[in-house]
């Protein structure tokens, strides 16, 4: 088996790294059209990039055994419930989108919801403020999980392997045990108190953990052997369910066995549309990531970005206004399809779209103010995760997952073992304020019983001319839309490879605050003090990383270049 872990977080940390890969990118500009070499992972038939090594290896090791990418995804969705509890889950949620081999398109919802007895303002005191941490921590945070149901309805529909044969090695890397990395030490001292303070001394994860150790989750392989046996209603009408809802409502939490039994996934429009020559397939509301990133490439389409320079200036200046605009309806207009009208024709109009970028001038920044209204406090998140995979029959699939936060509501069921959610906030817990990403809200995200909350995660699957090119997507909360959209230009307008196109620097606006992110040492200052000069505001006070892209790229000989983010600890593995 080939493998790669690009051994990139080490050289990620380098300035000088990345001062030497920012001149490089930039000298490669003059020749974007040329062949671009792949400087990732190459494999002849299939491929996986994850977040961790053991979920790659994992869902590679089901096409090997003749699965399709359907078995994959099931497979490398709950190997990263094993491998990086951080993000991947049991009880969380996420969305998935597809391409066959024969071109069919899709998506499937499987976010989480709110549960019957969620009211608007069930967040909010006595005097109508948000109550501090209710949406965020512990069991009155969590959503009712989507994941078990997800990767069932996948199964049923396109699997091909017997699900026994899928969930076995998942199975035994929970008892095996996973290889504590450095990245993972470090979060899991990070969040040590607040996962103590919400799931008591008595916890799993009360115990220190070292670089090197090896963390076997018996409690999880328990679950996991159960859903095995008893097909998907284990999780939702089954003992699982008995034990899951009496947990948090124990501790003061809303999820009722009702809620659980009545959760389905559901099969979604994907949001499909052309830049220049490229056909692009993203996720529909209640992800706004499709969306947004439409209107973003649609608001730059009349310039040729590819003429400014990668990351030059005036490349960041038309992106960065894009951005803004697309932000700002972001915000205001979208939510679940199933509870709010989201007028999609009038936001994905062309003649619209020209109009939101009429005063956008290269001489000065726009502000924020007179784009729309608010105002926000930016957080950063990379608590979510992604994954890629494309099979010997060229199948596609594009998944995003999460628990919300880092260990989502930092409530862990030992005895079902598997971290929950703290997917309300992702509603307006109160129009007007700011979420724990810093995303601010309308009354088309309010909370309503066994609504599906606003997010932003992006999985995307790009044709060109007419055949597969690239799957992709990032964690990153409120910057996945932009580091997506980055991704994408990167590759097709500077002619990137599809490592280099991952490893890039990034940057981020989003309407609110009005100033611009960057990412740590990966940008002169002669471009940030270019920006300045147009009025544009920085942050320099956080430059945190920007999404963990992981990505693949269907070269013209129809080998498979990966992208695995040097961010984090991810891998692309294929053969």
């Amino acid at each position: 088996m080939i493998n790669t872990s690009m051994s990139g977080h080490s050289l990620f940390r380098r300035p000088l790294t990345i001062a030497v890969i920012f001149l490089l990118l930039i000298t490669g500009v003059q020749c974007r059209r040329a062949p671009t070499s792949p400087t990732g992972l190459v494999t002849e038939k299939a491929m996986v990039v994850s977040a961790r090594e053991e979920a790659s290896e994992i869902g590679i090791s089901i096409l090997r055994e003749g699965g399709n990418a359907f078995d994959a995804m099931v497979a490398t969705e709950l190997a990263l419930a094993v491998a990086y509890p951080y993000a991947g889950n049991l009880g969380g949620g996420g969305f998935m989108v597809y391409r066959k081999s024969n071109g069919d398109v899709g998506a499937l919802d499987y976010r989480e919801k709110a549960p019957l007895s969620a009211t608007a303002d069930m967040y909010l005191d006595s005097l109508g403020n948000v109550i501090p941490g209710k949406s965020t921590k512990g069991a009155t945070a969590v959503g009712v999980p989507g994941t078990i149901a997800g990767v069932f309805e996948v199964h049923e529909k396109m699997g091909s392997l017997p699900l026994e044969k899928i969930l076995e090695p998942v199975i035994a890397l929970a008892e095996k045990g996973v290889v504590v990395t450095d990245n993972q030490e470090n979060r899991l001292e990070r969040y040590r108190e607040q996962i103590i303070e919400i799931s008591g001394e008595e916890t799993f994860f009360y115990t220190k953990c070292r670089v090197g150790d090896t963390l076997k989750y018996p409690s999880l392989a328990n679950t996991l052997r159960r859903i095995m046996k008893n097909g998907r209603d284990e999780f939702y009408k089954g003992e699982t369910a008995k034990r899951l809802a009496a947990f948090i409502q124990e501790r003061g939490g809303y999820i009722t066995e009702e809620d659980l039994a009545k959760y389905e996934a559901v099969w979604r429009q994907p949001i499909i549309f052309n830049y220049k020559d490229l056909r692009i397939i993203s996720m529909s509301p209640p992800s706004s990531g499709g969306v947004t990133i439409n209107q973003i490439f649609k608001m730059i389409e009349p310039y040729d970005i590819g003429d400014l320079g990668h990351n030059s200036g005036e490349a960041i200046q038309l992106l960065t206004e894009a951005f803004r605009r697309a932000y700002a309806d972001r915000n205001y207009y979208l939510g679940d399809p199933d509870f709010v009208e989201i007028p999609l024709d009038f936001l994905l109009k062309e003649d619209y779209l020209r109009q939101r970028m009429d005063d956008f001038t290269f001489k000065k920044a726009t502000r924020s103010e007179a784009v729309s209204h608010g105002t926000v406090e930016i957080l950063e998140s990379n608590e979510t995760t992604h994954y890629s995979i494309v099979d010997e029959m060229g199948n596609a699939v594009s998944v995003t997952t999460t628990l919300n936060g880092a260990y989502g509501s930092k409530l862990y069921c030992d005895e079902l073992g598997f971290f929950l959610n703290n997917e309300m906030d992702d509603f307006s817990s109160k129009p007007g304020v700011p979420n724990m990403f810093g995303l601010i809200g309308a009354e088309a995200n309010s909370i309503e019983a066994e609504k599906r909350m606003l997010s932003s995660m992006t999985p995307t699957i790009v044709e060109k001319d007419g055949a597969l090119w690239l799957v992709v997507g990032t964690p990153g909360g409120s910057t996945i839309i932009t580091a997506v959209a980055q991704t994408i230009i990167n590759t097709y307008e500077f002619n990137l490879s599809m490592q280099q196109a991952v490893e890039a620097p990034r940057f981020h606006h989003q309407w609110l605050p009005d100033y611009i992110i960057f990412e740590p040492d990966g940008f002169p200052e002669s471009t940030k003090e270019f920006l300045r000069t147009k009025g544009y505001e920085i942050n320099e006070e956080r430059t945190p990383v920007i999404g963990k892209v992981d990505a693949i790229r269907i070269l013209p000989d129809g080998r498979k270049e990966g992208g695995a983010d040097p961010r984090g600890d991810d891998t692309a593995v294929g053969y």
